[in-house]
């Protein structure tokens, strides 16, 4: 949902994602740091864009997005929200910011969430969604639409697949900030470090996930989100036929032949 306290401002001509490489490793940055990063309908189809070409460059092994200021994304645009937006225009908002949670589930690349700052709302849905984050000990989460009146319920939809149910729950009533070292244990984020040594960090994990088999790779994360919706017997089924097939893939029969007599 909605946190993002954006005023009027002039439009900025600088883009609102920027991407850039460093070899196997894409980063897709939020370019609007003065104005809290928000998840406005242009940055979400920046993003969608960003990402599906991404999608289809071999080359990409791992995503990272991140953010400027004081914000990695305070969420929605509270301007696309008001009392002159329809229904139907409300509708159309949120399904396009739920089509670019399900990009980010659905894209071949690991997608790891830099937080350098406060993630509310769809900013901390966005982190959510991301396949791992890693934080700055100065950053901080909250869905905190309750506080406007407006329960954060599709933020529910990636926090309660993060963490546990009261403690998202909480969350979603309550509209209160975790630190990151809360965020930590309670599984929304996997590490946190000093400010400093956030992007060391970032690349540290980069390089181990870029270092493995793309194919098995791509095959394990669609793998992990569609069991995750099964019954655990179709899970099994499901995990053993791709299992089968990654096991005859030339990156898994080379791997496989070191350990094994020829």
């Amino acid at each position: 949902m909605s946190a993002s306290p954006d005023t009027a401002a002039p439009v900025s001509d600088e883009p609102l994602v920027l991407v850039d490489r460093d070899g196997p490793v894409a980063r897709v940055r939020l370019n609007r740091a003065g104005k809290y990063n928000p998840l406005s309908a242009a940055m979400i189809a920046a993003l969608r864009g960003a990402l599906a070409g991404l999608a289809a460059d071999a080359g990409v092994r791992v995503i990272v997005i991140a953010a400027d200021g004081k914000a990695f994304s305070a969420g929605h645009d509270l301007n696309e929200m008001g009392a002159e937006r329809s229904v139907e225009e409300l509708r159309a908002l949120f399904a396009s910011c739920s089509e670019l949670m399900l990009d980010i589930q659905r894209q071949p690349q690991p997608v790891i969430a830099r937080v350098q700052g406060v993630a509310t709302a769809a900013g901390c849905q966005l982190v959510a969604m991301c396949d791992l984050a890693v934080a700055s000990a100065n950053a901080r989460f909250a869905v905190s639409g309750i506080n406007l009146g407006l329960f954060c319920a599709t933020p529910s939809v990636a926090l309660s697949r993060n963490v546990g149910r009261k403690a998202a729950l909480e969350m979603l009533l309550t509209g209160d900030f975790i630190d990151a070292a809360t965020a930590r244990e309670r599984g929304l984020v996997n590490r946190v470090v000093a400010a400093e040594a956030l992007d060391e960090e970032i690349a540290r994990l980069a390089a181990s996930i870029a270092a493995k088999s793309p194919a098995a790779v791509a095959a394990g994360k669609r793998l992990f989100y569609e069991q995750l919706e099964l019954g655990i017997g179709a899970a099994y089924a499901r995990a053993g036929e791709v299992m089968a097939c990654n096991a005859v893939q030339p990156d898994a029969r080379a791997g496989i032949a070191k350990f094994t007599k020829r």
